[in-house]
């Protein structure tokens, strides 16, 4: 079996795809860590310190020369954070919120290697329709979004109620590929796609 050319911090499957699509192969690693946001604390700031977090633990538990990733994604909503949901309850009381409104998906990466701790956010607009109530019963009782940020998956079926996204979507699935790839490019991990003069080159636009 191949060796991995960096560490992810996280059990999140999503990551390990999107990372796998630039041509990336990860070893998941997840880190134990308090994710409950502190008192008054911005959501842009939450997420970037839980992937600095991630991404600096998992480098010092491993104790390892490979770079080491960290990741998190959270929608913001009138200030609030929305997280994973708690439970199906929650999961509806939300949908019933988002529901005809945008809202914002924040997604940071950090990475740790030969440069030091290198991170980025990316903050995406997500517009969702109205629903009614039984399309949002069926859909938590689906199940798809109870792991997800905000109780759903752009990936998967709840793309059905997006009816426009402004940014990045793969930040909105969970890692924002155009800022990871250079990050990593950085760090001695070159994606794929990306060449010589990419890696000194290359911006991300949105």
């Amino acid at each position: 079996m191949p060796s991995p050319d960096l560490i992810l911090a996280s059990a999140s499957p999503r990551r390990l795809e999107l990372l796998s699509t630039i041509g990336v192969s990860a070893r998941a690693c997840p880190v134990d860590l308090d994710e409950t946001p502190r008192s008054d604390e911005p959501a842009l700031d939450y997420v970037v310190r839980l992937a600095r977090e991630k991404a600096l633990a998992g480098q010092q538990v491993l104790a390892t020369s490979l770079p080491v990733l960290g990741g998190d994604t959270a929608l913001s909503l009138d200030g609030q954070i929305l997280g994973k949901p708690e439970n199906d309850d929650q999961a509806r009381a939300w949908f019933r919120r988002l529901a005809g409104r945008s809202h914002q998906v924040i997604s940071a990466v950090a990475v740790t290697g030969p440069a030091g701790l290198l991170e980025a956010c990316v903050i995406s607009d997500v517009h969702f329709r109205l629903m009614a109530e039984s399309e949002i019963n069926a859909y938590v009782g689906s199940g798809e979004g109870r792991d997800k940020a905000g109780g759903y998956a752009l990936q998967g079926a709840g793309a059905m109620f997006v009816s426009r996204i402004e940014g990045s979507w793969s930040g909105i699935v969970g890692l924002p590929l155009c800022e990871t790839a250079q990050l990593l490019s950085l760090q001695g991990v070159t994606p794929w796609l990306v060449g010589q003069e990419g890696k000194q080159e290359g911006r991300c636009e949105r």
